[in-house]
């Protein structure tokens, strides 16, 4: 009889708990598929999901309940980044710690990286690229080891041998090795299949091809073509068959070509995009995602002697003011924008800074929200869960102190974090 009545306790309080009922009081949400901003309401939170949104101050029908006092503050649904490196931050000592630091290092600054993220704001990212600690990272948030935004991760990023994410580059003859499939490097279309299929074994949920020379990698050239048609096709049918799409990195028009007939999803950077390609984007139905603030960012360390190695300067320099110009061509030509800010290429934390410059090069504040919310989360294949602040999607909530459809900067100090039904940030 003891026993049963312990149990019969246990279950009154385990379902207290559970039945915990938050209300958070607006005193403006912005509805990211209407555009609108509306007033005094409140959103009643149940475990990790939107229960109900309705008109005026709601009062808790519980002592239990919590309240959440957001009268005063803009509420919106947590953002969607596109494009981050969560395993790194760029500095001066990038190069030499790609030798010297341990996965379990890595591993251990990805994890303020990825705090840092959430707290920014930003409660879901698309990492494009690192070590394959990425995905590790991505298993600890979803687990509840750590904090952090929900990740959606390519693991390692694909490139030919020498090609942007070729892991060798630049290195000294006793490091260069010869690395594959397993290792992300691409040289034919039976490679192309094998790395697809390894980064699936591995626990990647995208594919990141690197389609043209990049900036920051060890090589000479930041923006030839990097991958034939033919393997850019292989690639993307094989994640097609594995239910994943395909992002790519892409500076030069050739590569760009290459890799939207080929069949990826999204066009990250994109700085020598021609009238040809922003057609070609437009008939494909692919994405740019801009990463404007990278794009100022090598810029201006480019211009710090010893900052970047001498080969890299050139084409920090090159690239960096190209980047806001296409991104106001394409978006004036219709081109789909989704939100991204390559974050880990500058510091984690400073993705808001993306707003104010797309809003700069002529894209509507309103639009700039609905690429990181709506956009995103279609992208995702997750548009019926987070994006939106709607009934049945996740509890992933946010607040800034002014209207970001005045005042765009508002959206580089958020205020308040709800991830999954649970306060990080008040």
């Amino acid at each position: 009889m003891k026993k049963l009545l312990l149990l019969f306790i246990a279950i009154f309080l385990v379902q207290n708990i559970t039945a915990q009922t938050t209300y958070i009081l607006c005193g403006k949400i912005i509805n990211t598929e209407s555009g609108e901003i509306e007033s005094n309401k409140t959103i009643i939170v149940k475990e990790n999901k939107i229960f109900k949104v309705r008109s005026g101050y709601l009062a808790p029908k519980s002592t239990t309940d919590i309240v959440i006092d957001l009268k005063d503050k803009v509420v919106m649904p947590g953002l969607i980044d596109f494009h981050v490196h969560i395993e790194q931050e760029f500095d001066k000592d990038t190069r030499l710690n790609s030798y010297i630091l341990n996965e379990a290092d890595i591993a251990f600054n990805a994890v303020g990286f990825a705090k840092t993220t959430l707290l920014s704001g930003f409660t879901t990212v698309r990492d494009l690229g690192g070590t394959g600690v990425n995905i590790s990272i991505r298993n600890a948030i979803n687990a509840g080891k750590i904090p952090g935004p929900r990740v959606f991760t390519a693991g390692k990023a694909l490139a030919t041998t020498g090609g942007h994410a070729d892991p060798t580059n630049g290195s000294s003859s006793s490091y260069l090795g010869n690395p594959g499939p397993k290792e992300g490097v691409v040289n034919s279309e039976e490679d192309a299949k094998k790395a697809v299929r390894q980064r699936y074994k591995n626990g990647a949920d995208w594919i990141k091809i690197t389609a043209t020379g990049g900036v920051l990698s060890v090589a000479k050239s930041g923006d030839n073509p990097q991958f034939t048609i033919e393997e850019v096709k292989a690639i993307c049918s094989t994640a097609k068959d594995y239910g994943m799409y395909v992002a790519a990195h892409a500076h030069g028009d050739e590569g760009m070509q290459r890799a939207i007939i080929g069949g990826v999803k999204t066009i990250e950077h994109g700085t020598y995009m021609s009238d040809e390609t922003m057609a070609l984007m437009l008939q494909y139905d692919a994405y740019l995602v801009p990463t404007i603030t990278a794009g100022k960012e090598v810029e201006e360390k480019a211009k710090i002697v010893g900052f970047y190695p001498d080969i890299v300067v050139p084409k920090a320099l090159a690239v960096g003011p190209q980047i806001q110009g296409t991104f106001a061509k394409a978006y004036k030509k219709g081109v789909g924008i989704a939100f991204g800010t390559d974050a880990g290429v500058f510091k984690h934390g400073q993705n808001g800074k993306e707003f104010g410059f797309m809003v700069e090069a002529g894209m509507p504040a309103i639009e700039t929200l609905q690429s990181a919310t709506i956009t995103n989360a279609m992208l995702l294949k997750m548009d019926n869960q987070i994006g939106q602040i709607k009934e049945g999607f996740y509890a992933d909530i946010i607040a800034v102190d002014e209207n970001p459809l005045q005042h765009i900067d508002a959206m580089e100090k958020v205020v308040f974090v709800m991830k999954n039904g649970v306060v990080y940030k008040k």
